[in-house]
């Protein structure tokens, strides 16, 4: 599992690419579960939970640049 301080080294073009291949394998890894061709639902749990962290520090970051311009 990627552990947040991980990801909170990568520029905003690398989690964003990160984030983009992850959601990728979540549909394709949803697809294969409803026509029976994995079984593997920890995967599903892992990637779900995975975008989640990548989206949060996403919002981090966005949130921490409005911020700055506020108080500017």
């Amino acid at each position: 599992m990627t552990k947040a301080k991980d990801l909170r080294v990568l520029a905003d073009v690398e989690l964003d690419e990160k984030l983009e291949e992850t959601k990728r394998e979540l549909f394709t890894l949803r697809f294969q579960l409803a026509t029976a061709q994995s079984t593997n639902t920890a995967r599903l749990l892992y990637l779900k939970r995975e975008v989640a962290r990548l989206l949060t520090l996403k919002s981090e970051r966005e949130q921490a640049l409005s911020d700055d311009g506020a108080r500017r």
